[in-house]
């Protein structure tokens, strides 16, 4: 018999072999690996204005959902909840009723939300308040736009108008925080704060003053004046914006 004929016969028997070797291969390596490779690559050389929120999601949940499909995942995600900065907002009990979420995933999350919280903060911090607004309503933005409670905060400022302290006085229901106007100026003299911001919530999403958020507002500036202590503003903050109380000329 022809030796090349035994040798081409064998190349050709190698084949199916080799083909069931590679099929294995693949079959064994996860379909969606290659595609977190590709999404890490994309994030690292077109930065993170090229990928969709769902994308930026995938990859937060990569590292507490390591073997499995992250996408699926992150849409239900932003389907439930509506934004990616509304499912960082997203209690925590809420994000693990999700399917296939799990509680380690929905921690991570929260742990992400609390050092966006922490970076707003930072720009702040220090610095003289009324030169940072832009700073300041982000920072309270990422606080409590997404609270499912109203949240009722105050901004205590120095002479200067350096923040001295950040403290959430009054954590109420989804559309009322009894405020009380002598534990406000209680806690500003006990600071030595000389002026103060205040700042609240609401959950329905609508910024706009009530007339019950005016005539507290008002109550608090009559109550610190006579006192020294100034009331700079009072900032309602909504998921589809924010209203100044003073830019609306209401006190």
């Amino acid at each position: 018999m022809d030796e090349g004929a035994d040798d081409e016969r064998g190349f050709l028997g190698e084949q199916p072999i080799k083909a069931l070797r590679k099929a294995r291969i693949s079959a064994e390596k996860p379909h969606y690996s290659g595609h977190r490779q590709r999404l890490r690559e994309r994030f690292r050389e077109a930065g993170p204005g090229a990928l969709s929120d769902y994308e930026i999601l995938e990859m937060l949940l990569f590292r507490s959902i390591p073997r499995a499909d992250t996408k699926e995942r992150a849409k239900a995600l932003l389907k439930r909840f509506g934004s990616l900065a509304e499912v960082l907002g997203a209690p925590e009990q809420l994000i693990r009723e999700l399917p296939d979420i799990g509680e380690a995933a929905a921690l991570d999350l929260k742990v992400v939300a609390a050092a966006a919280q922490r970076m707003a903060r930072g720009a702040i911090q220090g610095r003289e308040i009324l030169a940072s607004w832009t700073q300041v309503l982000d920072y309270c933005r990422a606080s409590m736009a997404f609270e499912q409670r109203e949240q009722f905060r105050i901004l205590f400022l120095d002479k200067k108008n350096t923040l001295i302290a950040d403290e959430v006085q009054q954590t109420g229901t989804v559309d009322h925080t009894p405020v009380y106007p002598r534990e406000v100026v209680r806690r500003a003299l006990e600071l030595s704060s000389t002026a103060i911001i205040l700042v609240h919530n609401h959950p329905s999403g609508d910024p706009t003053p009530s007339r019950a958020d005016i005539e507290m507002t008002k109550t608090i500036i009559n109550t610190a004046k006579p006192l020294g202590i100034a009331v700079h503003d009072h900032i309602i903050i909504g998921k589809n914006g924010h209203a100044s109380m003073k830019g609306l000329l209401l006190i």
